[in-house]
């Protein structure tokens, strides 16, 4: 994969560009502040790329901001945010257009590189990669949605597992449930949330989840 690595800390930066050419993939460019982030991702519009939130000139949110217009550049351009913060507001935003490729990590549940590097290929696949603590914060301050009232428990449950990126057979083995249980949750979870897209049935279910506004 071809990717971008925005981070404004030196020691954070390179080590995350050793990890990633470690994993057999080629980083093509690296950047320190928003506006580089923005012409990083624009010129090389890389297979997916990893931006955090909080970057100079200001160290608030011009992570998020460029990784914004971006996609709104170029929609449905992978990234994934990896920061110490969550900022709800671009988050949710960030989540709206409803074409994936999006993940959200804080650095610090990002405990071994093999999670770093899957998540990373799920979402340069067009997946979410969403760490539990990020789905907690953005779900404490939406409110309910009707299609999500009518999910049974394990409907919901199945659902949270999904919102982090993990396949049938990984969220089988969490729940202690067979796949071929958990492809009979998900069918019957897409036709409660009105979902008829087969080729993006998963994203499109994820963001439901999430975009509770």
């Amino acid at each position: 994969m071809r990717i971008v690595v925005a981070e404004d800390l030196y020691l954070l930066r390179d080590g995350m560009v050793r990890l990633i050419e470690a994993y057999g993939h080629q980083v093509v460019a690296t950047a320190t502040t928003g506006p580089e982030t923005v012409d990083a991702l624009l010129k090389w519009r890389p297979d997916v790329s990893v931006v955090d939130v909080r970057m100079p000139p200001t160290q608030s949110d011009e992570g998020l901001r460029a990784a914004l217009t971006a996609r709104r550049e170029v929609p449905g351009l992978p990234i994934l945010i990896l920061s110490q913060h969550v900022e709800q507001l671009y988050a949710r935003e960030l989540l709206a257009d409803g074409s994936g490729g999006i993940g959200y990590f804080l650095k610090e549940s990002v405990f071994e590189a093999d999670q770093f590097i899957d998540a990373l290929e799920r979402v340069a696949a067009g997946g979410t990669a969403m760490d539990p603590a990020v789905i907690g914060k953005l779900l404490s301050s939406g409110s309910s949605n009707r299609r999500l009232e009518g999910l049974t428990e394990r409907e919901h449950s199945v659902l949270g597992l999904m919102a982090e990126g993990l396949s049938n057979q990984a969220i089988g083995r969490r729940l202690y449930l067979s796949e071929s249980a958990i492809s009979k949750y998900t069918t019957s979870m897409f036709g409660k949330l009105g979902i008829t897209d087969d080729g993006n049935r998963r994203v499109l279910a994820v963001l439901t989840y999430l975009n509770q506004t």
